[in-house]
């Protein structure tokens, strides 16, 4: 059996100025007609005018103004009656209220947050900050998840530092109020496990005999090589978590990478030695091929002729000086070999 709740547009609802028009005019006409109903005695209409003016503004509880791409949930003594979306001036049942958990909790993303922690509640008491958190609004716009960095070792054990920045946006604002208790926080978490999970299966770097795929086949895929296809795995396994709360992931990108700082080191010193062996074995690859031109050249123009020890010799002179770090010194030999 489905329990979830389904999303109701309220619509035809932008009534908000009329009505606000008529209460007033109504209080203006109500104190004239007691004073004239009290004085002729007609206490019927006064007694009327009278209850007018004492409860006549629980109709402007009913009045609602939203912006562009805002949202608020109503219920009814606790039964969901719809949504309404979009900008305008609504009037609406004035014993319907809005429903929003999330509606004081701050995310640590751009504009929505007063200190350092990814997930923190706004404690301000600043009346800017308080009306915030006292709405029930909805915001529908795309807004970003940027969570702070977290230690999460990769496929070989390698502890790495990730950052993940997440877009997103509310899909279905009755999901999203009534099927988790806080949209925002369950967002929060299931963001950091969707990192884990998705970090866990790649090497910092290319490794031989590694699998990231599920294939059963080893790959190239690398954290540091394939960052566009491991952000659009983790993109993929947040919608998977959050599609059931009404919420929409539209993008998701990493914004942080690196070693932790205790391997940090010694995996750059693993990094320069390798960039050492390569170049050093490029070196050596052009040594010997000038080597083997210049005894080519010399055969060919038949310029000196020379035995086996000699052309041994000649190898071993020429690759010292093209393979040294330093500049050779040359010394003259005036006499001969033997």
């Amino acid at each position: 059996m489905n329990n979830q709740v389904q999303e109701k547009i309220i619509k035809g609802r932008k009534i908000g100025g009329l009505v606000l028009f008529l209460t007033l005019m109504a209080y203006i006409v109500a104190v004239p007609v007691i004073i004239f109903a009290s004085a002729n005695g007609i206490w019927p209409l006064s007694v009327l005018a009278i209850i007018w003016v004492c409860v006549g503004w629980i109709f402007w509880c009913g009045l609602k103004v939203l912006k562009p791409n805002e949202a608020l949930v109503l219920t009814l003594f606790g039964k969901y009656v719809g949504t309404l979306e979009g900008d305008g001036f609504y009037f609406v049942n004035p014993f319907c209220t809005a429903f929003n958990p999330a509606a004081g909790t701050k995310l640590g993303q751009s504009g929505d947050v007063k200190a350092s922690s990814p997930l923190v509640v706004a404690t301000s008491t600043t009346s800017t900050t308080t009306a915030e958190m006292m709405s029930k609004k909805i915001s529908l716009k795309v807004m970003t998840l940027s969570n702070s960095k977290q230690k999460v070792n990769d496929v070989l054990g390698n502890p790495v530092e990730v950052a993940v920045a997440v877009m997103w946006r509310v899909k279905d604002t009755a999901k999203a109020v009534f099927e988790v208790d806080n949209y925002k926080e369950y967002l929060s978490l299931q963001c950091d496990t969707a990192v884990r999970n998705v970090v866990k299966v790649y090497p910092y770097d290319v490794t031989d005999n590694v699998d990231t795929t599920g294939d059963g086949e080893a790959d190239d895929g690398s954290l540091r090589g394939s960052t566009e296809l491991v952000a659009s795995r983790i993109k993929d396994e947040i919608q998977s978590k959050v599609e059931s709360a009404g919420l929409e992931i539209v993008d998701a990108r990493i914004t942080y990478l690196a070693y932790a700082p205790e391997i940090a080191a010694a995996m750059l010193q693993r990094q320069q030695a390798a960039a050492v062996v390569d170049a050093r074995k490029l070196i050596v690859d052009g040594a010997v091929g000038m080597v083997e031109l210049a005894l080519e050249r010399l055969n060919e123009n038949n310029t000196v002729v020379l035995d086996e020890e000699r052309k041994a010799a000649m190898v071993s002179n020429l690759l010292v000086v093209l393979c040294g770090n330093h500049d050779a010194q040359p010394v003259v030999n005036s006499g001969s070999l033997y």
